[in-house]
């Protein structure tokens, strides 16, 4: 699989990296569901296997319980994997999720995701949200410290606006911006990749698949009472079923290319140059086999003007449909 340099770093990801958010199980507010931890030790084991050389995770995902399960399944692998995790997401024993870039508050969580990782060094450490945006350059100096310490390599952010960029990457260099990006996501496209690609800041695009929508084979039926998706209007009508139509004409552009709706979305997310890696989400080893194959071609101007085509009827029928995930 081909890789890409992440910004300014010494980091080269693979195109598809491994989601690990959806491994995190239910029983949680932003959780998937039921989670088989034997095929997402699978998952993450295959994924290597097929040349993804990088792993996407967050302390909150499970409230620990996707770090622990991604340490179980590199045993013995550490050293060939790039382990990304996540911070400013914190819980109570009650499982209640509030934000904190207080600085004792981001050292403990990084201490906590070392530990569940079992790894001394994470080598890109991300401030999941800016919600606590008062400490902002407080909880950013602090992953700074832990740089000089050793503890982590690189520090990036996630779901940062621009004037939440310019104040981290005022006071150190930020490595990577991750944000979601899909045919159904395309904000990120009016200032965040061109401000990256200025700045020389690496693009971490998750939710290409629209957690599940662009795959062609979502099931309205399927989804379990504590799945976050039953609760978000883009998996809800009216905007369910203008999604799904735009889907059926993503069918018909995968097939005339050999490939399948995840993949076409895959290529669309990786056809932007500002784009470092694609994070897919996989809960089994047969995902990541076939979204593996996103990587390593490339749409033609026709199937382009196509999807624009598509994206257009879609804005047509629910004009203020926004689509905003995790």
């Amino acid at each position: 699989m081909k890789t890409r340099r992440l910004g300014n770093t010494d980091l080269h990801l693979s195109e598809i990296g491994f989601g690990a958010w959806a491994i995190g199980g239910g029983g949680w507010k932003f959780g998937w569901g039921p989670q088989d931890d034997d095929a997402a030790v699978a998952a993450i084991r295959r994924a290597l296997e097929l040349g993804v050389n990088w792993i996407d995770t967050a302390a909150v995902y499970g409230l620990g319980h996707s770090e622990e399960l991604v340490a179980r399944a590199l045993d013995g692998h550490r050293r060939d994997v790039i382990l990304a995790t996540k911070c400013s997401l914190i819980w109570d024993d009650e499982g209640k999720i509030s934000s904190s870039l207080a600085r004792e508050s981001v050292r403990r969580e990084c201490e906590g995701s070392l530990r569940r990782l079992r790894t001394d060094c994470i080598d890109l450490y991300q401030v999941h949200w800016p919600n606590d945006d008062a400490r902002i350059e407080e909880g950013w100096d602090e992953i700074g410290r832990m740089i000089d310490e050793g503890k982590v390599r690189y520090a990036g952010v996630s779901n940062f606006q621009v004037e939440h960029l310019d104040r981290a990457h005022r006071s150190r260099p930020t490595a990577s911006l991750q944000s979601s990006y899909s045919i159904l996501q395309r904000s990120v496209e009016r200032a965040l990749l061109p401000w990256c690609a200025t700045e020389g800041v690496g693009f971490l695009a998750y939710s290409p698949m629209a957690s599940g929508l662009l795959t062609g084979r979502f099931d309205r039926t399927r989804l379990a009472g504590d799945d976050w998706r039953a609760r978000s209007p883009e998996f809800n009508e009216p905007i369910l079923s203008a999604n799904l139509e735009l889907v059926e004409g993503l069918r018909d552009i995968a097939l005339r290319h050999g490939k399948t709706v995840s993949q076409v979305a895959i290529a669309w997310v990786l056809r932007r140059p500002e784009v470092t890696s694609s994070i897919v989400g996989v809960r089994n080893p047969k995902q990541i086999e076939e979204t593996s194959g996103g990587s390593g071609w490339q749409l033609d101007s026709d199937a382009q003007g196509e999807i624009d085509r598509l994206i257009e009827q879609r804005e047509e029928r629910v004009p203020s449909a926004t689509v905003r995930f995790r």
